[in-house]
């Protein structure tokens, strides 16, 4: 029996839903014409496997430096649009946090969308509200609209945070996935950086129209990158499926035996078609879903978005001089280090690198809480007092390098490749919702809690990191080296 016949014998009649970008095309006439002739010099750019894998991430990367503008937005913005709308601290506050209500809808959404419609009809459906939020929020004239254009660019934000690594993982050999899977958070900081530098020469309004360029871009691109082929395989489009596998690991390489063994996971999990919630006390699915959501919570309450929404601000507090030139130097440390941590990935192993990155955040909060505890007590003409301040720079600069070696991109990348393939689209979903909504309570809540107590609102950081530390230290596995299908089977 075909693979397409048991595909079909085993859904029972179901409905094969269609990808809503069929734009398959010219790369499967490429691998046809591939196997009777030589291709001409414009198909040989695509012969080689690495190099198509690596065009594809660039362009689904536009997504998160959408994502990291998003964030990045908040900080270089605050006093003027306060002062042109004439917002209170608060509504500014609701404005920031918005952006994660936003998320929160979209990664409700996100799982099924990429489910329904392919890992690039999804990130299409998110291109599009992200681009009309942020002109709504450039020609803003009230409070309302303001709040409106950052909840649909927060709810593109939400799917993007989903589908991107998602679809990373997916089209990724095993000896990359860690690289690649990388360059999510790397585009993240990217984008911060971008806000965090046009945010000095431009103002808020312009600001937000160069935040639609990013998606603006990955529109048209999304035409020209294939589906992913484990979204093609499982809804059992098996031309299109091998045909995309063919431009991702070259025309001319041997793709039998992950074929092979991606038809086998597909079929595995095609024949039970619908998980109940008794299902979910089984280890297949109950321990992947658990460090999933583990990882993305914690991630959220280390404090790091309200630190980088908000940092202008923290440094205003530390007595630094130039707070908006520091913040720009902040992004580009985030950069440099998120750069390391790509390099490092498929060598040092996720869960190592986990551990470092989340001590040495555990380790520069509590310095930062310190300085700011006794900042409060020495006098500010006092040789002590500027000690304090860079020694709270220092903290804060350790953390952001700690947090981009690996808190930042790794909980991404895991729950990407150890979610099982039959939940993936709903726990994908619940997990993304779970990041988002704690995002959301501590965006909402860093300014207030700033405004309480520098030094006390570190040290409920540095607690909630430590918990972190112990959390990746029990439970959360090495992922390294291993096939997506070899690590989920792992846990059954």
């Amino acid at each position: 029996m075909s693979y397409r016949e048991d595909s079909e014998d085993s859904g029972s009649g179901r409905d094969i839903r269609k990808p809503l970008l069929n734009t398959g095309n010219w790369y499967r006439m490429s691998s046809r014409q591939s196997t009777t002739a030589n291709l001409g010099s414009s198909a040989q750019i695509i012969r080689d496997g690495s190099v198509s894998v690596i065009l594809c991430v660039l362009i689904v990367a536009l997504g998160p430096i959408q994502f990291g503008f998003t964030c990045g937005y908040s900080s270089p913005t605050e006093e003027d649009i306060i002062s042109d709308l004439s917002l209170s601290l608060s509504e500014f506050s609701v404005f920031g946090s918005l952006a994660n209500v936003g998320a929160m809808v979209g990664a409700i959404a996100s799982g099924q969308i990429a489910e329904y419609i392919g890992r690039k009809g999804s990130l299409m459906i998110a291109a599009i509200p992200n681009v009309i939020g942020w002109f709504i929020i450039s020609f803003s004239k009230d409070v309302s609209f303001l709040y409106l254009g950052r909840l649909l660019e927060g709810f593109g934000v939400g799917v993007i945070s989903y589908t991107v690594p998602v679809y990373i993982a997916e089209i990724s050999p095993q000896n990359m996935r860690g690289t690649l899977g990388s360059v999510n958070q790397l585009s993240v900081t990217m984008g911060i950086l971008l806000a965090y530098v046009l945010g000095m020469f431009f103002s808020w309004r312009v600001l937000a129209i160069l935040g639609a360029l990013p998606c603006l871009v990955l529109i048209p691109g999304l035409f020209f990158i294939p589906e992913s082929p484990r979204w093609l395989a499982k809804m059992g489009f098996t031309d299109e499926f091998e045909a995309s596998l063919l431009v991702l690991r070259g025309f001319d390489a041997d793709i039998s035996s992950e074929v092979s063994e991606i038809k086998k996971s597909v079929s595995s999990s095609s024949k039970r078609t619908t998980i109940r919630f008794a299902d979910l006390k089984r280890k297949r699915y109950w321990f992947p879903l658990m460090v999933g959501i583990g990882l993305l919570v914690l991630q959220q309450l280390t404090g790091i978005n309200g630190v980088l929404f908000y940092s202008t601000k923290i440094f205003e507090s530390a007595g630094v001089s130039s707070s908006n030139a520091a913040t720009v130097g902040l992004g580009a440390i985030q950069v440099v280090a998120t750069g390391v941590a790509v390099w490092l990935m498929d060598k040092a192993g996720r869960r190592l690198l986990l551990i470092i990155s989340s001590v040495g955040m555990a380790i520069s909060l509590l310095i930062v809480s310190v300085a700011f505890y006794l900042e409060d007590v020495v006098s500010e003409e006092s040789r002590v007092y500027s000690i304090l301040g860079i020694m709270s720079l220092v903290g804060l600069v350790v953390l952001i390098i700690s947090y981009s070696l690996g808190v930042g991109a790794i909980p991404w990348l895991i729950m990407s490749e150890i979610l099982p393939v039959d939940i993936k689209g709903l726990a994908g979903s619940v997990a993304t919702l779970a990041n988002w909504f704690f995002s959301w309570a501590i965006t909402m809540s860093e300014n207030l809690l700033l405004d309480w107590s520098t030094g006390g609102t570190f040290s409920i950081f540095t607690v909630t990191t430590t918990l972190m530390v112990a959390f990746v230290t029990f439970f959360v596995p090495e992922t390294k080296g291993r096939t997506l299908e070899e690590i989920q089977s792992s846990f059954r």
